[in-house]
């Protein structure tokens, strides 16, 4: 796309697409600027704004066909480039994730996990196979994913995030609690914070006093 779209409009986007697909669920077929907006705690002007980031969806009077706005969203997400994923740590946290989280409908195929617990190392976690995190390296460099989820101790963080730029990695999403994109240019960072998270919903609780 010619025009530079904001950070904010683009952590928009999801949510769009989430709404949407509840929509279609639902069975309905075109929403208005207000509806959407609505639904998302949005004004119908921000909606239009947003979406007229990437072209007219839309109709003056008509809204939004539902199946075309979704479908649009989800190109520009490249949901329909399905892409590779490794997670590195099958602990707690990572075997929820695998268990729990649809990489498949995000446009990720989970092709492998990593960790160093021998008793993890052979077994399958969800069908995903969990290797030795030495043989991390070798995988990559063989296999070429295109993302690598970290889920291990947040002192390994760094570490496996140069291993995996050294692979070719082209995106990390990053759970350990460090801010990994300080360290990193090259390669897109997605740092998750749970505590963050918390902490703006404990202010939240506080404000409602």
């Amino acid at each position: 796309m010619e025009k530079k779209v904001s950070q904010a409009v683009i952590r928009r986007l999801p949510r769009y697409h989430t709404h949407l697909s509840e929509l279609q669920d639902m069975g309905i077929t075109k929403i208005s600027s207000k509806d959407l907006g609505d639904k998302m705690g949005l004004t119908a002007s921000q909606v239009r704004q947003d979406l007229n980031c990437f072209g007219g969806f839309g109709q003056q009077g008509y809204g939004y066909p539902v199946d075309g706005l979704l479908d649009s969203i989800g190109q520009i997400l490249k949901l329909d480039e399905m892409k590779s994923a490794v997670i590195i740590g099958a602990g707690n946290l990572g075997s929820a994730i695998i268990n729990n989280f649809n990489f498949f409908k995000n446009g990720f195929r989970l092709v492998a996990a990593f960790d160093a617990d021998p008793n993890l190392i052979g077994t399958e976690i969800s069908g995903v196979p969990v290797y030795d995190v030495r043989e991390l390296r070798e995988f990559c460099t063989n296999n070429h994913p295109d993302v690598g989820v970290l889920t291990m101790p947040k002192k390994f963080a760094r570490e496996t995030a140069g291993i995996l730029c050294d692979c070719g990695i082209r995106g990390i999403w990053n759970f350990t609690n460090i801010d990994l994109h300080l360290d990193i240019d090259a390669v897109p960072v997605e740092n998750v914070h749970f505590a963050e998270s918390l902490m703006v919903l404990s202010y939240k609780i506080g404000e409602k006093k």
